[in-house]
């Protein structure tokens, strides 16, 4: 099945369901759905940052420091955060993430909403990322991602996921800053 087939939940403002459609039409038509963002760290601490396939549905080819996606129907958010994590980082055997915070991400620039309910994990097994969702990956100190951060735009800087960065951005005003420091 194509991911655009996919069927997912339909929510409300207060995340209540209220229906369900194929993934490719509730982004054609703007329908509020459900995600998940993990990150995930290795055993230095430092975060899993990637740049997603081309062929993604919604933002091809941006980085993100988050692994994740969609909750199908029916899905639970901390089920479909350690699917998402395994399939995304190519391992099996996780930790089961540990719930963060909720917000619901609106696009400033169009329809697009969703539930966000952000995660972390330690990941100290080998990745092996899913080739159908990352191109490229690596490990990055919380200092180098917030140089990469902070050149997006600029000339060489990086194009990063917005949903990912507003995540990122309320999870280190939130206080979690190196939530996995020892």
């Amino acid at each position: 099945m194509s991911p655009a087939d996919e069927i997912i939940d339909i929510v409300d403002e207060n995340d209540h369901v209220v229906g369900q459609a194929p993934r490719g039409e509730a982004y054609a038509r703007g329908l509020r759905h459900r995600c998940v963002f993990i990150l995930a760290r290795d055993a230095d601490d430092r975060v899993f940052v990637h740049r997603r396939t081309a062929t993604k549905l919604v933002f091809p080819s941006h980085h993100d420091m988050f692994v994740g996606g969609v909750v199908g129907a029916g899905e639970t958010y901390d089920d479909a955060a350690l699917r998402e994590a395994e399939e995304e980082l190519g391992v099996r055997g996780l930790p089961r993430p540990r719930p963060l915070f909720s917000f619901l991400y609106e696009a400033g620039d169009g329809p697009m909403s969703w539930w966000s309910r952000v995660y972390d994990v330690r990941c100290v097994l080998p990745v092996s990322p899913q080739a159908e969702e990352i191109d490229w990956h690596t490990f990055l100190t919380e200092e180098e991602l917030g140089r990469r951060l902070a050149e997006r735009g600029g000339d060489g800087g990086w194009l990063w996921t917005p949903d990912g960065v507003a995540a990122y951005e309320r999870l280190r005003g939130a206080g979690f800053r190196g939530v996995f420091q020892k």
